[in-house]
């Protein structure tokens, strides 16, 4: 992982990475349990197209934890986003937002869009989803209230995360299980139990932004992985309601692409900085 950087945002401390120089800033928003370690692999390629920043958001990463369930909405974060550019005097910028970033970024570029240049939407959808039974859900909130986020992960460790997908299970081998596995559990040991309880909520229960997508009118790339089931009609559905978008749907990859076929990820984002630049 780069070496962190911090910047305060309203009663936030913000941790980030950062590699690269010159030109409109490319900024990276990581999904639900994530950090700016999903995208410490691709940031060094992508540094040469220019200065790139990858943020942790509240309750993430080396971000500030507030503890508590206020605060933890896609409005909020997405205003989060909005102080990060304004503490680094960053006006307007290419952004890519992966899953649950995805629907802050989406909801940025709508209260903002004379601030995006460019958008990536990767792995994500623009309204609610149903990825497991509500009453899991909040098994896991009531979980980590009560034992922290380190009671999630030991329960990781009987399901683990590496057979979830032919993806995950081939990028685990070649990353190695073990080192596969330390990441996975150093983000979600970082991570704040209310950010988890709450945003967890959040995935299932969002207005959904179906009905705007026509607005958004800056370049546009929607990428998905082609084992990434629950985002697939969604991915395609944002692409055709978005004006001129273009769709990248990437083989073997899952929910991850930029770690799972990086090479096909890495030359889709591109050639988007190329055209949007």
């Amino acid at each position: 992982m780069t070496e962190a950087k911090r910047v305060r945002v309203g009663a936030l401390d913000m941790e980030y990475g950062e590699a690269g120089d010159g030109g409109r800033a490319f900024v990276l928003v990581h999904g639900f349990t994530g950090s700016r370690d999903d995208f410490a692999d691709v940031l060094p390629s992508l540094a040469r197209e220019g200065r790139t920043l990858a943020p942790d958001s509240r309750g993430h990463g080396g971000t500030t934890n507030p503890g508590v369930p206020e605060g933890y909405t896609l409005e909020q974060m997405s205003a989060d986003l909005a102080g990060f550019l304004d503490a680094l005097d960053i006006e307007r910028c290419d952004l890519l937002g992966h899953s649950l970033g995805g629907m802050v970024t989406l909801r940025f570029v709508l209260a903002h869009p004379e601030r995006v240049s460019s958008l990536v939407l990767m792995d994500t959808a623009p309204g609610p989803l149903t990825l497991m039974p509500r009453q899991i859900l909040d098994a896991g909130a009531q979980v980590v209230r009560a034992h922290g986020m380190a009671a999630l992960a030991e329960g990781m460790k009987a399901n683990p995360p590496w057979e979830r997908s032919p993806a995950a299970r081939r990028t685990a081998l070649r990353m190695g299980k073990k080192r596969f596995w330390e990441r996975i559990e150093a983000k979600l040991l970082a991570m704040d139990p209310e950010a988890f309880a709450n945003l967890g909520a959040v995935l299932a229960d969002q207005e959904g932004v179906h009905h705007r997508l026509g607005e958004i009118g800056c370049p546009t790339l929607v990428i998905v992985g082609e084992e990434d089931q629950p985002f697939l009609e969604p991915s395609l559905a944002m692409a055709e309601a978005i004006p001129d978008a273009t769709h990248v749907v990437v083989p073997g990859a899952a929910h991850s692409p930029q770690f799972e076929n990086e090479a096909v990820w890495l030359e889709a984002v591109t050639a988007h900085l190329k055209r949007a630049r």
